[in-house]
Order: structure tokens, then C-alpha cells, then sequence
């Protein structure tokens, strides 16, 4: 990973959290589980340590991934938008079909659409940024076009 990691403060918070897990907690336990499914004799028939090796191999491999977002994290502050201009962080109410939907602009690996978590690099994000209040931005969707206005940016 070469790009910039933007995440809000609590998204690196939890990525945080989630490696202390993995590394304090996780990690000692499948090292555990390798040792003893490896005193159970021939190595090449044990399913058990086959399986505690893969299972270390993919935790390991997320705390890697971790520490590299970590390193690489860029904060996305909340600051006063005086120009009210969709950026990362904005908190924007869209009005679409006749219905107010409210979401947030975070980077791509806070996504979740779920808690109306939008990547920046999603069209609806990319098609958001840079505009601004009462102005119409129209995304092409796998059932037409869908057109959002801009009705507020916190």
C-alpha cells in the first residue's frame, strides 16, 4: 500500500483496538493451538495443526495489514466547513425519490453502508465531492440514473 489511509479518529481507534486484540490476545492463542496439535504426532496427517497454521498465517497477515494502515493513516478532520463544500468528513442530507437520506463521507476502509458510511471513492462519493448545497449531483445505477440534491453539509 503506497496511497494515503484516510479514517476518522474513531475508525483508527477501533483498527487500533482490533490489533491489540489480535496481538495480545489472538496471536499468543493460535501459537498455543499450533503447539499442542503439533505434539499430536505425524504432521502430515494432522488436520488440527493444518488448521492452526492457516489460521495463524491469515491472523498474522490482518496484523500486518493493520499495522500498515495504522502507519499510513491520515485523520479526516471535522472542521468548520465555512464554504460548505462536500469533503471527506462531511456529513451531507441528500434528498432522493422524495425521501431525506443523510450520510457521511469516510474513507474507503470505514466504508458501511449500514451505518450510511459512504467511501470517497464510491461514485455517490466521488460524484459528492466538491459540490455544494442545493446543488444536484445524478449517479448511474445498475436499475437507471438517480438524482441526489444536496440539501445540507455539516
Amino acid at each position: 500500500m503506497t496511497q494515503d489511509f484516510y479514517v476518522t479518529s474513531e475508525g483508527l481507534k477501533e483498527l487500533k483496538a482490533e490489533l491489540k486484540i489480535l496481538v495480545e490476545i489472538k496471536r499468543p492463542e493460535l501459537i498455543e493451538r499450533v503447539a499442542t496439535a503439533r505434539a499430536h504426532g505425524d504432521l502430515s496427517e494432522n488436520s488440527e495443526y493444518a488448521a492452526a497454521r492457516q489460521d495463524l498465517a491469515f491472523v498474522e497477515g490482518r496484523i500486518e495489514e493493520l499495522e500498515e494502515l495504522i502507519a499510513k493513516a491520515q485523520i479526516i478532520k471535522n472542521t468548520k466547513n465555512a464554504n460548505h463544500i462536500v469533503k471527506l468528513g462531511s456529513k451531507v442530507v441528500l434528498k432522493v425519490n422524495g425521501k431525506n437520506q443523510a450520510f457521511e463521507l469516510v474513507g474507503e476502509w470505514e466504508a458501511n453502508p449500514l451505518e450510511q458510511k459512504i467511501s470517497h471513492t464510491s461514485p455517490l462519493g466521488r460524484a459528492l465531492l466538491g459540490k455544494k448545497k442545493g446543488e444536484n449531483v445524478e449517479i448511474e445505477a445498475p436499475a437507471g440514473k438517480i438524482l441526489y440534491q444536496i440539501l445540507k453539509i455539516h
